[in-house]
């Protein structure tokens, strides 16, 4: 085990982190014992309470089997951590950056054209009325794709709202936690301007939203974000 030893205050983050880079990363395979309370208190240079705190946390995520009075032994992520590890995927280069940003990128592209269309078919006045000025928000004459991230965040924040989905909505966190882990330089550097520098295309979904065309939105939604996929998917052919 890849381990150091933590000076800093919140001693059970830092436990936490570095256990689950461990595991992600592969250092720790599926089925591997952890060693007892005790030897990893003394390999972290930190208490025995820290480290029961963050297998704890470790546990919550999918990541281990904590056996009362037997081994702590690591599970397979794939078959039963949560999307919430996404980002810490990221972070441990679990995967390849580009693999991570394509699979973010598909399920943003289907989450939200599902969340359009439920959208114009259940939100009310009001959230309509956001929706159409958050739409006027994206910029009109720069050429800096960083200039769009707000806006179009904003904009989706409000559609999803406008779904009524709380599971979209806690969906778009932990996307939005990937996208940063990864780097936004990394969406700027693939020139992924084709969807979010298009103010039209965002108008227009707008208008079909707010005229409560769901069809017609889920359609636009789903070309617009596909343009984001096919570009990253074409990175990864090279």
């Amino acid at each position: 085990m890849d381990i150091t030893p933590v000076t800093r205050t919140a001693v059970s983050d830092e436990v936490f982190g570095q256990l689950v880079a461990e595991i992600l990363s592969g250092r720790l395979a599926a089925d591997d014992a952890l060693p007892g309370e005790r030897e990893l208190a003394e390999r972290f240079g930190v208490n025995r309470h820290a480290i029961r705190e963050a297998l704890k946390r470790v546990q919550q995520a999918g990541l281990v089997r904590i056996a009362q009075g037997g081994k702590t032994r690591v599970l397979d992520w794939r078959q039963n951590a949560g999307l919430d590890t996404l980002s810490q995927l990221a972070a441990a280069s679990a995967l390849p950056p580009l693999q991570i940003l394509r699979d973010i990128s598909e399920m943003r592209r289907t989450v939200a054209a599902d969340a359009t269309r439920l959208c114009a078919q259940r939100a009310t006045d009001a959230q309509l009325a956001a929706i159409l000025a958050a739409a006027e928000t994206y910029p009109a004459d720069s050429t800096e794709i960083a200039d769009t991230f707000g806006p179009d965040l904003d904009f989706w924040t409000c559609v999803i709202d406008g779904s009524g989905n709380v599971a979209y909505r806690l969906g778009l966190n932990t996307l939005v936690g990937g996208f940063a882990e990864i780097g936004w330089q990394t969406v700027v550097d693939l020139g992924l301007g084709a969807e979010y520098a298009d103010r039209d295309a965002h108008l227009a979904l707008a208008r079909l939203i707010a005229d409560r065309d769901a069809e017609g939105a889920h359609r636009l939604a789903e070309e617009l974000l596909g343009r984001t996929v096919a570009r990253i998917s074409a990175a990864i052919e090279k």
